[in-house]
């Protein structure tokens, strides 16, 4: 068998230059054909003074064989399958007590939250209560018979709703002491429940109050 330089480097495994190396000092054989060295190499097989051991012989496989192998893997495959669901189990039981424990955390901040909104609606509604008696009893406005056939200044004083303007019109005041006792009236209007006002005129109820004391000029 003859090998370029670059084909016995690869077969043999060795550097190019310890393959010149060689060459040079004749330890290898080689020929020139075209410009091209090759080198000759002659593979025998070495004798072995060792003695030849044989293989042991195999066991025919059998069906039976082939049946237990499947029946031994096919229980090993059913044991870790049992562990993977009883781990899948453990796994689901800690999920679901994780959901519990956080609904459960939210219940309680639901709770606590309707608790205060319902406290404060009650204190709300309590409030627009007071206020709602309060305004009723300061503001609290009684229905004026209307008579178009009767004037004003006909009115009875003490037993009739007067209109504070016609009143003081029928005492021949004048005109300052009139816009002096309004005035005085107006003062009183949100704390004085015997002051009535019904579409911004300002009326009296002498068969229930006494006005002298607002009235004075």
């Amino acid at each position: 068998m003859r090998l370029t330089i670059d084909e016995y480097s690869k077969h043999f495994k060795m550097s190019k230059e310890m393959i010149l190396s060689k060459l040079r000092k004749k330890q290898l054989s080689s020929i020139v054909e075209n410009g091209v060295t090759y080198i000759i190499t002659a593979e025998t097989k070495e004798k072995s003074t060792t003695p030849t051991v044989h293989a042991p012989k195999r066991r025919k496989t059998t069906v039976a064989m082939v049946l237990s192998l499947y029946q031994k893997e096919n229980q090993q495959l059913k044991e870790k399958i049992l562990q993977l669901e009883e781990k899948i189990d453990k796994l689901i039981d800690d999920k679901e007590q994780m959901l519990r424990d956080e609904m459960s955390k939210i219940e309680q901040v639901y709770s606590a939250k309707d608790e205060q909104l319902k406290t404060i609606l009650e204190l709300v509604n309590t409030k627009l209560l007071v206020e709602q008696s309060n305004a009723n009893t300061v503001h609290e406005v009684e229905s004026i018979p209307a008579d178009k056939n009767k004037d004003a200044k006909d009115i009875e004083l003490v037993d009739e709703i007067v209109e504070l303007k016609d009143y003081l019109k029928k005492l021949e005041l004048e005109p300052y002491q009139r816009k002096i006792i309004k005035k005085r009236f107006l003062a009183v209007y949100n704390s004085d429940i015997r002051v009535i006002k019904q579409n911004g005129k300002l009326y009296l109820n002498f068969s229930k109050y006494d006005y002298s004391d607002l009235l004075e000029y």
